[in-house]
């Protein structure tokens, strides 16, 4: 019988047919038995490239096969199977797919090998003094005379005669007893030698062991790769055996294990107080541990003990000895050195652990301390590479971030607080805050990373400490503004003033009282565009639009109307100069410069009435500009404003100095009176002039006592008496020809701060009433705590629970809304 084999195996053939087999007769059509054919096919190891000759053509153990002459080739596969029609070596072969005529497709017929005969068996003991004393040889570093491949070849052809196991028993031994003799000879030699040199032989030893092993394995390597992993039912290597072998009767014997492990620990601390030590031993010393796998439990749990005792007494020390700064440093440092010996000689497994015990050491154990002396100081000194470092150490440890910004939240608040409270620097209040509030921005970006959480506790705190004043903030905010959008600020251009609004817009956005913002800003608004001190329209204009995209178009709708009854005011005066050019009569009025500003009531601030005496030539095109206005617009009313009037005055002083004199309409109407006569009292000017004694005292101040003195007052002092008198300065000169004295009017008198905070106050009430009866008209009936909820929600201003009781109460008896007759605490919509 022939038996068909398929070629799937990768591995190679080898031909043995010339000394195991008979070959077949070319007409012989009788086959022999199949127990009496040997195997033909004969499995060998990949060994590519490896080769074995004979030269003498001898086989001195009986067991080497001098016809191999590739263990790793693939020439017998080629020798044995070739196409032609003649059988050679049992193998009948025809092309697989022929075309011939002459009959059917034949496949390829392998025949199996006769069995082999062994009649070397009795010589195992021969071929194993031959391995036992090549072993030996290789322990003792002595120079073997059998070559490596003759030694793999007996341990190959033992194992195919079923002798695997006694091998690998008796290869056993003889590393465990070359381990035992080692373990003698490495304690007697270090018995009285510094730990140092005893590290030093452990390693050598065990670096020789692993060289031997290696020779070791490469001899017995068909015995453990191929029988070992498929056959046996241990599977336990070569590699494994030796390893273990070393474990348990060197490293573990007399006490070397505690031993290296010490000498390891104290070379680690050596290194870690700055001493050299020689990393290389310790990371061979230690990848000799991982490799026979007893580093967790012999040496990480000791070396992680020793670690936090060591960090933990230096800690301490440092703590009290160095500053803040040099301590975050030296923490720092000490986290990076532990970085550098997990790459140097550590195993990465113990990275997590150790860095958490540094961590824990400095960082931990001393977190409320580091908090309570870090942060302020690094913020007020504006240390930022310290706050970043800070910052990182503090984000390795639990709660470390919470720790910290809780800390920054409390520093900003309480130099807000200090800064807000304190009435001295009101002038520079804004100013302050938003230099502040840049720096923390910056300190969150530089040294926090843009935290989120950062970023809210620095809202979180702005907003308390700014409205810790209530309205006060507010009121500063729209005075500084004021300032910026005068005329004559030549601090800044246009593209610095725009970088300031948008600063002052962010403080503006803590500010709770933005309808006091609201009632100052449009107060300073109108004396800027009626007196004709604005610095830019655009400028106005652009701060107008920032405010509507922070507030919506509530805030800004009268200020809007403000810059739209400007614009009509000018088309006005255009036409009703056109109209003085025209009319004959009034013709000599047309080569004044007249600018009329109409204002509508509901958009500009109310300003109190005051019925003056002004000059007969300005009360006569008074008349004219009012009877012109009115044949336009039938119906309306005009009031005239004259506190924000002004004009310019041609002044002759002697000798022969002649100066124009921007003025408000009070000052022009004391200046005037001076045509008549040089010297005036107080009575007689506030007689003529019927301006009211608190305004004129203001106006006399600012002629007699100013920068321009255009006016001597006697007796001289800086306050204005009723009995004072005032003589013209015939001598005054300048070294401008235009000298603007109108500057009183830009400045608020104690009077107009008062009436502003009272119609705020007035307001407030007004919002408050109109916010109360909306929500019940949507809800018709609601309890009292939900009412007063509501209504604070709604309000763009803190109020007080009890004041808004008091609306509710005033409501109730304007008949807006009733009390439940049932429950008390409920409140109904009166239609």
């Amino acid at each position: 019988m022939s038996k068909e084999v398929n070629l799937i195996d990768n591995d190679l053939l080898t031909d043995n047919s010339s000394i195991n087999r008979k070959r077949h007769s070319k007409t012989s059509n009788i086959q022999e038995p199949e127990h009496k054919r040997s195997n033909y096919l004969d499995f060998s190891p990949r060994f590519a490239s490896l080769k074995m000759e004979d030269k003498h053509g001898e086989n001195p153990n009986g067991l080497l096969n001098p016809n191999i002459n590739e263990i790793a080739g693939h020439s017998a596969l080629n020798d044995g199977i070739k196409y032609s029609n003649k059988p050679t070596n049992g193998i009948y072969k025809q092309p697989l797919h022929s075309t011939s005529l002459n009959g059917p497709t034949k496949k390829i017929v392998i025949r199996k090998f006769q069995q082999r005969n062994d009649p070397n068996v009795l010589n195992f003991d021969a071929n194993w003094s031959i391995l036992e004393d090549s072993v030996v040889k290789i322990q003792k570093r002595e120079s073997a005379h059998v070559t490596c491949v003759e030694l793999y070849n007996i341990v190959e052809n033992l194992c195919q005669m079923n002798y695997a196991q006694e091998i690998f028993s008796r290869l056993q031994i003889l590393i465990h007893n070359f381990s035992d003799n080692e373990c003698a000879r490495l304690v007697e030699k270090s018995q009285n030698s510094s730990f140092e040199t005893f590290l030093e032989m452990l390693n050598r030893l065990w670096d020789n062991f692993c060289q031997q092993l290696s020779l070791i394995r490469s001899v017995f390597l068909y015995l453990d790769r191929t029988y070992r992993m498929q056959q046996s039912t241990s599977g336990v290597s070569i590699w494994d055996t030796g390893h273990e072998a070393f474990r348990q009767r060197v490293i573990e014997h007399s006490g070397n294990c505690s031993r290296a492990v010490n000498g390891i620990l104290q070379l680690i601390e050596r290194d870690r107080r700055g001493i050299q030590v020689d990393r290389h031993l310790l990371k061979s010393l230690l990848r000799m541990f991982m490799n026979l796998q007893i580093y967790d439990r012999s040496f990480e749990r000791e070396f992680l003990k020793a670690t936090e005792h060591f960090y933990r007494e230096e800690s301490s020390l440092q703590i009290q000895e160095l500053n803040i700064s040099n301590y975050l440093q030296f923490a720092q440092k000490r986290l990076i050195e532990e970085e550098e010996r997990i790459q140097l000689y550590l195993e990465y497994s113990t990275s997590k652990k150790l860095i958490g015990i540094v961590e824990k050491c400095f960082i931990a154990d001393y977190l409320d301390s580091i908090i309570s002396k870090g942060p302020y100081q690094l913020i007020s000194e504006q240390r930022l590479d310290d706050l970043a470092l800070l910052y990182q150490l503090l984000s390795r440890v639990k709660d470390g971030q919470i720790a910290l910004k809780n800390a920054f939240s409390e520093h900003i608040k309480k130099v807000g607080r200090a800064m807000v409270m304190d009435a001295e620097r009101d002038k520079t209040l804004v100013q302050e805050l938003m230099d502040l509030k840049a720096k923390l921005d910056q300190i969150i970006i530089k040294c926090f990373c843009s935290n989120e959480k950062f970023l809210n506790a620095l809202k979180d705190s702005f907003d308390f400490f700014i409205n810790s004043r209530p309205n006060k903030i507010a009121e500063l905010t729209a005075k500084f503004m004021d300032l910026k959008l005068r005329t004559g600020n030549k601090e800044c251009t246009e593209e610095e003033l725009d970088s300031v609004m948008d600063k002052v817009i962010v403080i503006f956005r803590f500010v709770q009282g933005k309808d006091v913002f609201e009632a100052f800003y449009k107060k300073d608004l109108a004396k800027r565009l009626l007196l004709g001190r604005s610095a830019s329209v655009d400028a106005e204009k652009a701060m107008l639009s920032k405010l509507r995209t922070e507030c919506g178009a509530g805030l800004t709708q009268k200020l809007e109307g403000m810059f739209k009854d400007m614009e009509l005011s000018k088309d006005f005066c255009a036409t009703f100069k056109q109209y003085l050019e025209a009319s004959d009569k009034e013709k000599r009025f047309s080569k004044l410069e007249v600018n009329v500003a109409i204002l509508t009531m509901g958009n500009w601030p109310t300003y109190p009435l005051q019925e003056v005496n002004i000059p007969p030539q300005l009360a006569e095109l008074q008349q004219i500009c009012a009877k012109f206005y009115t044949s336009k617009h039938n119906g309306r009313k005009l009031r005239w404003q004259y506190s924000l009037a002004s004009g310019v005055l041609k002044a002759n002083f002697k000798p022969k100095v002649t100066k124009e004199l921007e003025v408000s309409l009070f000052q022009s109407m004391v200046l005037l009176m001076f045509n008549e006569k040089l010297k005036w009292n107080f009575k007689e000017i506030s007689e003529n002039t019927k301006i009211e004694d608190i305004e004129l005292k203001r106006t006399l101040q600012s002629l007699a006592c100013g920068k321009f003195r255009v006016l001597i007052k006697q007796p001289k002092g800086k306050d204005i008496n009723s009995d004072d008198n005032f003589v013209l300065n015939e001598e005054f000169n300048d070294r401008l020809y235009r000298i603007r004295i109108s500057q009183v009017q830009m400045r608020e008198t104690e009077q107009e701060h008062q009436q502003t905070e009272e119609q705020i106050f007035q307001d407030r009430l007004y919002q408050i009433d109109a916010a109360v009866v909306r929500i019940m008209k949507t809800r018709q009936r609601l309890s009292h705590t939900q009412l007063i909820t509501e209504t604070l929600s709604q309000l763009r201003f803190s109020v007080k629970a009890t004041d808004l009781k008091k609306r509710i109460e005033s409501l109730i008896e304007r008949d807006y809304l009733s009390r439940d007759k049932e429950d008390a605490s409920l409140y109904n919509y009166v239609a």
